[in-house]
């Protein structure tokens, strides 16, 4: 029963606030506007905030107050975790105001936006990317923040996930036997990602695929392909002399000298399984 009257007596003072916004809103009496966003804002009541400071800011465009309206503006979106938004307004923000007091932390934030926005390794990194071109002009602009091992530390996440994408990448080009798009995109990924964790299998799907194309082209095209395999056989051997693919290194080597009738010196180059 107490509940209930609570419920009673709670209903007109919601409805009466909501008609009080709505007044609000409709209003031209733009100082009560921004007095009443930086309230909701401190309130962190960021929905009524973010459309109040929408209407004000052309008002307060060319005043002393329009770098901290933008700056509410921009963490209001953050707040309401809508991050492609505030990702534009912070960096709009930092474009008007490059010297402002909000300068480092919107930068951060900024890039910070994008990486809350980069999905997982499969699908498009364009966030990804922009986050980590982000963090690298914060930590350049902003040597000396407190947050710079912070932006470290998620750019080397984002390097991880761009890493996995571009092998996921080439690894499908492999994998659906497209063979010659399979060496282009291995041939980019490990120049590109030259520490990558994927190196020797991306080195050996390489000298596979070239192995395979050579295997599967036209008679005039063959030698030449072959020998692009011999080529790549002894760069993968320079690197991954006890590699866990050796076995089959070992034999596409074999097949590769005998096609180009060398001397099959395999097995004393790599070492057995």
């Amino acid at each position: 029963m107490k509940v209930s009257v609570f419920l009673l007596l709670l209903i007109p003072v919601l409805v009466s606030s909501c008609g009080e916004y709505e007044k609000l809103l409709k209003s031209t009496d733009y100082e009560l506007k921004r007095d009443k966003a930086k309230e909701y804002f401190q309130a962190k009541q960021y929905v009524k905030s973010s459309e109040l400071l929408g209407q004000v800011l052309p008002r307060f465009r060319a005043t002393e107050e329009a770098e901290e309206l933008n700056w509410m503006y921009a963490q209001s979106y953050f707040g309401m975790k809508q991050y492609d938004l505030a990702a534009a307004y912070f960096k709009s923000l930092i474009e008007q105001y490059p010297y402002g007091k909000h300068a480092e932390d919107g930068t951060f934030l900024g890039a910070l936006c994008d990486y809350y926005l980069s999905p997982r390794a499969e699908l498009d990194q364009e966030n990804t990317r922009n986050a980590i071109e982000g963090f690298t002009v914060f930590i350049n602009r902003f040597p000396s923040s407190p947050r710079v091992e912070e932006a470290k530390t998620r750019m080397t996440e984002l390097r991880e996930r761009m890493v996995e994408k571009s092998y996921l990448n080439a690894r499908l080009y492999y994998d659906m036997k497209e063979y010659k798009a399979a060496i282009t995109a291995l041939s980019n990924s490990l120049k590109e990602f030259s520490d990558s964790k994927y190196r020797e299998e991306m080195m050996y799907l390489k000298l596979n695929s070239l192995y395979l194309y050579a295997e599967n082209s036209y008679s005039v095209k063959q030698k030449e392909r072959y020998q692009a395999t011999l080529d790549e056989y002894y760069s993968f051997l320079e690197e991954f002399p006890q590699s866990k693919f050796s076995k089959e290194v070992k034999k596409i080597y074999q097949d590769t000298a005998r096609f180009l009738k060398i001397e099959n010196t395999a097995d004393s180059l790599i070492n057995k399984k």
